[in-house]
């Protein structure tokens, strides 16, 4: 407890604090003792980058059940067609989901943006909310000594030509982020990437876990300093010390991948993934207690890490 305390004071200061939650989407007092619903926004491009490069590259919810003993990884489709609600400089409209991150500014407006699109889906209102700068977390991996990643179709990089061949090895940051932003050349393409972006937050979990990193205080420091600058935090008002206290006991191996239920359309020559069946009734099972019931009863959409 000691231990953690220490920690937690010493690296609060790394991470950047804002406002990522849309007052829409925020829940109004957070109840650590779960259910908990966080978003997880990863994106390579912060504020000031061009405008068309300011779409957000992965949209997750992480849903803990109530006793924070498993955790479920949903990955929304970045091609969701979805109804974006009007911002600055912006009317509203229909538009794929990561688009709501370019017309809100990018940055932490645009998380905003996006936050409030997801709860106008979703129904679903936040207990917290990450930006995670990709380019920072490629050096956490490769502080960590990289990570294990099981490729499971071989694949050639659509970005750096490099071929990932089948089978598990061991993958460097920049291999890793190369990795699993690949959608092209994939059987089930984007759904492949959302599954293996999960992989990869599972591996670094997993890598991060080991002992012999605790063993080490040069090295946890440099990792947790790395950390804290590849992230802009949300906590809507929970003390860093308290989350991590709550979540410490969440096994890296109780962690299940979710594909939102959903299927691929083209509309006006325009490629969008559609929700299937209104979702499945994924949103009523995230926005109640009955996440775990739900991923028993649809094997199709969930993944065990």
């Amino acid at each position: 407890m000691a231990g953690l305390h220490w920690l937690t004071n010493r690296y609060d200061r790394t991470v950047t604090k804002e406002q990522l939650l849309d007052a829409s989407a925020r829940q109004k007092r957070t109840n650590l003792s779960g259910p908990l619903n966080y978003l997880l926004i990863g994106s390579d491009h912060r504020p000031g980058a061009n405008p068309e490069d300011q779409r957000s590259d992965s949209i997750l919810i992480v849903h803990v059940p109530a006793g924070l003993r498993q955790a479920y990884l949903i990955s929304v489709p970045r091609d969701l067609l979805v109804a974006i609600p009007a911002a600055p400089g912006f009317g509203g409209g229909q538009d794929k989901v990561n688009a709501a991150y370019e017309h809100g500014g990018g940055g932490e407006a645009g998380a905003r943006l996006l936050s409030a699109t997801l709860t106008r889906l979703t129904g679903v209102r936040f207990d917290g909310a990450a930006l995670v700068d990709f380019s920072g977390f490629k050096q956490v991996i490769d502080l960590l000594g990289g990570i294990r990643m099981c490729v499971d179709t071989p694949v050639r990089s659509v970005h750096t030509k490099t071929l990932f061949e089948a089978g598990c090895q061991q993958m460097n940051g920049a291999r890793t982020l190369d990795y699993v932003r690949q959608r092209y050349g994939l059987p089930d393409g984007d759904y492949d990437r959302q599954r293996h972006q999960q992989q990869m937050l599972r591996a670094v979990l997993d890598k991060a876990g080991e002992t012999h990193l605790r063993s080490d205080p040069v090295k946890l420091d440099r990792v947790l300093r790395a950390v804290g600058g590849a992230l802009t935090l949300d906590s809507n008002g929970v003390p860093l010390e308290d989350l991590l206290l709550a979540l410490r006991g969440l096994p890296a191996d109780a962690l299940h991948g979710v594909q939102v239920p959903s299927y691929p359309q083209t509309i006006d020559q325009v490629s969008y993934v559609v929700l299937d069946n209104g979702g499945g009734g994924l949103f009523d099972a995230l926005r109640g207690t009955r996440m775990p019931e739900w991923a028993l009863a649809h094997p199709r959409w969930v993944t065990r890490l």
